[in-house]
């Protein structure tokens, strides 16, 4: 059964907020509110979080998990990103996008796309999020909580306890969120390329 936490969504309380780091740490996956949906999240080193996350999305090894990141300098850490990038990353982060980069040797093997050795990074613009990274001291590893067969992402706390109730560990009640998903550009070509839209607004890309 979920454990189920009401989190200030401007002044996350910090009892709950390390209560939900040591649900992470230990090997459990939380539902969380971001600045688009709700995204179910697990910690960055932890195969077997990471390959129950997989089975919950109903997505194999070639969809790309998403690594949360605090700010551009942790981005830094687990992506290749040249001067360009950064101007651009610069002026979109923090926000609803997620940007597909070449993977740096941070990343574990089995993280990164299997066959383009990229990966997914974003900079939420969310402080339930980014309380709960910043008492981790580390990115989380996630994806947006869209379950198999449906069309559109869960964004209500009570639905996503009562669906997942027997599936997660924790759901974290912040408000309701977006229906809409973030933005998804590719950043690891020699032009950006438009993967998805979603709420970020793109035309400073040029899209």
């Amino acid at each position: 059964m979920s454990e189920f936490y009401q989190i200030h969504p401007d002044n996350p309380q910090h009892r709950y907020i390390k209560k939900a780091a040591e649900i992470v740490q230990a090997g459990g996956i939380v539902a969380l509110p971001t600045d688009s949906c709700y995204a179910l999240v697990c910690r960055l080193d932890d195969k077997a979080a990471a390959d129950r996350l997989r089975r919950i999305r109903g997505v194999d090894e070639r969809h790309h998990l998403t690594l949360l990141c605090r700010d551009l300098s942790e981005v830094a850490s687990y992506a290749k990103v040249d001067n360009r990038q950064y101007r651009l990353l610069k002026a979109a982060t923090p926000g609803s996008f997620t940007f597909i980069l070449p993977a740096t040797k941070e990343v574990p093997r089995r993280l990164s796309h299997p066959s383009r050795k990229t990966i997914g990074l974003r900079v939420p613009d969310n402080r339930i999020a980014l309380a709960l990274m910043q008492e981790m001291g580390q990115p989380l590893l996630g994806a947006t909580l869209i379950l198999p067969g449906d069309e559109d992402p869960l964004t209500n706390p009570d639905e996503i306890c009562e669906r997942l109730k027997n599936q997660v560990d924790l759901v974290i009640d912040g408000g309701a969120c977006s229906l809409v998903p973030t933005t998804v550009i590719d950043l690891s070509s020699a032009e950006p390329m438009l993967v998805r839209q979603g709420r970020g607004d793109a035309s400073a890309f040029g899209f």
